[in-house]
């Protein structure tokens, strides 16, 4: 099933886009040049391949600058597109269409890149047990819609936030005195609902982790591949293995191959590129 949001988590982010675009005059050249009433049908095209991301957003775009707009998504979100295909078609006043153009196309742009960068890197898995997840290294404001792409394109979501997770990183265990000592307080200090992840940078540290106990997901962080297999090697199934850290397209297949449980790459989210889309009337 397609992941989506309910609509009214996702509009105050499009309504806040729109009113940056419209604010304090609205669209002074359609109203200059556009007399009222015209109507047209116009379509949102992908001028290049790849995984749809933004669809639903595009929709509530155009939806909150006129609800007598008819719109029709042709291809969903999660489903791959090709160049010249017709993702939506947008129905109705020739001016409503214009105001509502841009932040539909930055909002669909911005999301079928990340959509079809994960597909990518997801692509690079097949035959192994790995999954690609995302990470925080989002958009400021944006987190939630950017990570829904990443679900679009076949990833998973880390954390959305600090409160999602106990995630022990390498500041931590020198500001609390060790790795024991931040397993020990992490232990007493979760819920049963809690997970407990904790980023170790050497096999020495995997282990005193392993020995300790009490961590659910060991992020390897920075490890070059043959490290990486042997952290799968001595862990044995005991935790789940997270691999981060210079997570790069060219990598992920052999970091793939070393068994680890998931690969969490920040690329996915800060490092896209934007689909070419385009309104054509």
């Amino acid at each position: 099933m397609t992941a989506t949001l309910p609509d009214f988590i996702l509009e105050p982010l499009v309504r806040a886009a729109l009113t940056e675009d419209l604010s304090p005059m609205g669209d002074v050249t359609t109203r200059a040049v556009i007399p009222p009433g015209i109507r047209y049908t116009a379509r949102l095209n992908a001028r290049e391949p790849g995984v749809v991301s933004g669809m639903q957003i595009a929709a509530i775009a155009f939806r909150l600058v006129d609800p007598a707009l008819k719109i029709e998504t042709l291809v969903a979100d999660g489903q791959a597109c090709v160049p010249g295909q017709t993702l939506m078609t947008i129905d109705g006043d020739a001016g409503s269409i214009l105001m509502g153009e841009r932040v539909a196309l930055n909002f669909a742009g911005r999301l079928t890149g990340i959509a079809t960068l994960t597909a990518s890197f997801v692509a690079e898995t097949r035959g192994t047990k790995t999954r690609i997840t995302c990470t925080r290294k989002t958009t400021p404001g944006l987190r939630v819609v950017e990570k829904l792409a990443v679900a679009h394109g076949g990833g998973s979501n880390h954390r959305f936030g600090l409160s999602d997770a106990i995630l022990i990183k390498d500041n931590h265990i020198a500001a609390a005195g060790g790795i024991r000592a931040v397993l020990e307080a992490a232990k007493a200090a979760r819920s049963h609902m809690m997970r407990i992840e904790l980023e170790v940078d050497t096999l020495t540290q995997l282990q005193e982790a392993l020995d300790v106990g009490g961590a659910d997901v060991v992020l390897l962080d920075n490890m070059d591949t043959p490290t990486l297999r042997a952290a799968v090697d001595l862990a044995a199934g005991r935790v789940v293995l997270e691999a981060s850290g210079n997570m790069k397209l060219d990598r992920i297949a052999e970091v793939a191959a070393t068994g680890v449980d998931y690969i969490s790459s920040g690329a996915l989210t800060h490092s896209a590129s934007t689909l070419d889309l385009g309104l054509d009337f």
